[in-house]
């Protein structure tokens, strides 16, 4: 699909978001843990706090 074609479907639509802000919000956590997984100590320590962080994280978006 062209550009010119999702721009008028924008248009014509009143349900479509110009922006995608509450995607990239929603996902910044992730991304901010990601660059902090560098600094766990060891691969294994930054594996095991990506699952810990992952796990709150659908916790919290659950509850």
């Amino acid at each position: 699909m062209s550009l010119w074609e999702r721009l008028k479907r924008y248009l014509e639509d009143g349900k479509y978001e110009i922006d995608n802000n509450l995607v990239e919000n929603s996902i910044r956590p992730v991304a901010i843990g990601r660059k902090n997984y560098m600094f766990a100590g060891s691969h294994e320590g930054a594996k095991r706090a990506a699952m810990m962080y992952s796990l709150l994280c659908s916790c919290k978006k659950n509850s």
